[in-house]
């Protein structure tokens, strides 16, 4: 149930009245239910497991809570880790393992005959976010971070909730399940605003990222066909269809569940502005990158180590990010990029301190003028792009291949252009629009300026971007959004 189809608009304002129309004890059933239904308009038969796992967890999180003895609190805490991350182990990467076992064993005339037992079976549906999910709760209840949820059904929604079910963000338990338990009214002004963010989401996703995927799919799946302008157009492209693509999703979850009566962690900041790869991973995907901080980086020691261990636990953080967006080594070498791009960043401004502390005033300046902003952020974004391309990029060769391609010129491309003239220069006007309005957006939210303007003007708005999500929808090829994979 794609969010920008009929049937999703339908199951919302139902959904939407049923639920300020009941009492609050009751809403808990309606949206555990909704949730659910919800769920299984992607995946029917994978619905028993991601009960299997709210179970387990509920269950194992009272254990530990009602255990006085530490092994026995941390056999819950493992029953639990296991499960719940065999399962995704399981589904997303036995045959990524196996193959890639396979592959390397080939090559040294090991297991050549054999052919790779590899399963046939398809990845649930946001295993990974609520996967995730899981694992932050038993943690933070064996730590006694948080107090376990006894109530069954309401554990159950903080799972399933489907706004973010499918792709997130990654809600932590001790935010969202006191949600469940407020009572709320309707109310006009939360309202509005999420209904303003699900069409700015909308807009991002239906109108700018599935347009932009016809030239993007175009070249990089027939990379050995492009060379110079038109590879390095499909890569800047992708940069901005995979931020609007994701961040669309993110508005149109956080705004359905705004209109609700509930608040979503913020999941992009205008990542694309960072002038650092340390701030552009504070920026992007924050409840991803939050966790893996809190429940990976940390936990292997974060930057309270030596140097060496501290760039090691950075790279073995992004490695596993990496893995974590898919069973492709085209992600682990994407996470592996940034994971170097971390550690060479550190060294440099390390490097840099120690000089602009011995230098004169001149070097202080330089470092705080509004050029050298502009070129840091010139220079993450450029890094950034760079690595995407491993993100798109359907196999390992085909991302050095076009690798390889960028920076071929005057070499032979088909005669006809990848899209048509006027649909490049449209493309253009969206990515130039979306960066003037996110560079507006440093002083005041979008949906929060046209909430300020006159009523004429601001319906105007509506209207237009209603009519342009209407058409795009209709005429335009509808995409999938790119982390439902993940």
């Amino acid at each position: 149930m794609l969010f920008n189809s009929l049937q999703f608009a339908l199951f919302f304002i139902a959904l939407t009245g049923l639920h300020f129309s009941l009492p609050h004890r009751f809403r808990w059933v309606v949206m555990l239910a909704a949730s659910y239904y919800f769920y299984m308009c992607w995946s029917v038969g994978y619905i028993l497991l991601l009960v299997i796992s709210s179970l387990i967890t509920w269950y194992s999180g009272l254990k530990i809570a009602q255990a006085t003895d530490r092994q026995k609190r941390k056999f819950f805490l493992i029953v639990s880790l296991s499960l719940n991350l065999g399962a995704l182990l399981f589904f997303k990467y036995f045959n990524f393992f196996i193959s890639s076992i396979f592959e390397i064993s080939a090559k040294f005339n090991l297991l050549a005959a054999i052919d790779a037992p590899l399963i046939k079976i398809m990845l649930p549906v946001g295993i990974s976010f609520y996967t995730f999910q899981t694992v932050s709760y038993i943690i933070d209840v064996y730590k006694g971070k948080i107090e376990p949820e006894a109530h069954f059904g309401i554990f159950s929604l903080y799972v399933a909730f489907w706004p973010r079910i499918v792709a997130g963000p990654i809600e932590r338990a001790g935010r969202l399940i006191p949600q469940f338990k407020q009572v709320v009214s309707f109310d006009y002004k939360r309202a509005t605003d999420g209904f303003r963010l699900i069409l700015w989401g909308m807009i991002k996703k239906v109108v700018i990222a599935d347009y932009l995927a016809i030239y993007v799919n175009q070249v990089f799946d027939n990379c050995q066909d492009y060379t110079g302008v038109p590879v390095i157009t499909a890569s800047i492209f992708f940069t901005v269809q995979i931020y609007c693509d994701f961040s669309g999703y993110s508005d149109m979850a956080i705004g359905t569940a705004k209109v609700m009566g509930y608040e979503l962690t913020e999941n992009f900041n205008r990542p694309y502005f960072s002038s650092s790869l340390r701030e552009f991973w504070q920026r992007w995907h924050i409840s991803l990158s939050t966790w893996f901080r809190d429940y990976v980086y940390i936990p292997l020691g974060g930057n309270r180590v030596i140097k060496l261990r501290f760039y090691y636990n950075l790279l073995i953080t992004f490695l596993v990010s990496g893995l974590w967006h898919g069973a492709n080594w085209t992600f682990v070498i994407w996470g592996g990029l940034h994971g170097i791009y971390l550690v060479v960043e550190n060294i440099f401004e390390e490097i840099w301190g120690r000089i602009s502390t011995n230098s004169t005033i001149g070097f202080k300046n330089l470092e705080n003028s509004r050029l050298s902003t502009y070129f840091r952020v010139a220079i993450t974004l450029f890094l950034v792009n760079y690595a995407w391309i491993f993100f798109r990029a359907n196999t390992v060769s085909d991302a050095f291949e076009i690798t390889k391609r960028l920076f071929i010129f005057g070499g032979k491309n088909p005669d006809s252009p990848v899209i048509a003239p006027s649909a490049f220069v449209l493309s253009l006007f969206f990515i130039v629009s979306l960066f003037a309005i996110e560079f507006k957006e440093q002083k005041i939210k979008i949906e929060h300026y046209v909430a300020s303007l006159p009523i004429t003007v601001r319906w105007s708005i509506y209207t237009l971007g209603l009519w342009a999500v209407i058409i795009s929808t209709i005429f335009g090829v509808k995409q999938e959004f790119i982390y439902f994979q993940f």
